[in-house]
């Protein structure tokens, strides 16, 4: 082979590991490309499941905290109506307590007036023998 033939052959070679060069660059960002947008697809459709579990299970509380709210509200109509019905009757049978303390009130009012007439009568006559 000349000198020529060797320098065109060596050039094709050059040429030929120059293309593989940029051909395995090119594959390479392709392969990347390719990766990236594999996770990114994959990140996407679990945090969409993730987003549709979390709805899901928001619904499920809102559900359930409701029927609590209802159940609470139930008992505290209930409650009520019963003391209700309960100060009805103590109020006809005369157990109302504010009742009973007014009451007590007044007799120890009208106790004191007639402790202190009854002093008063008993002072009079003390007075009257000396």
């Amino acid at each position: 082979m000349n000198n020529i033939d060797m320098i065109k052959e060596k050039a094709a070679t050059a040429e030929d590991m120059a293309r593989k060069v940029w051909l395995a660059g090119l594959g390479a960002y392709g392969k990347g490309y390719e990766e990236v947008k594999g996770r990114i697809e994959s990140l996407s459709t679990d945090s969409n499941k993730l987003f549709n579990e979390l709805v899901v299970k928001g619904e499920k509380l809102e559900a359930e905290g409701k029927d609590k709210v209802e159940e609470v509200k139930t008992k505290v109509v209930e409650k009520t109506e019963i003391e209700a019905r309960i100060e009805t009757v103590r109020s006809k049978l005369g157990l109302n307590n504010t009742d009973n303390d007014q009451k007590i009130e007044e007799l120890s009012a009208k106790i004191d007036a007639l402790t202190a007439a009854v002093a008063k009568l008993a002072a009079k006559p003390a007075a009257k023998k000396a």
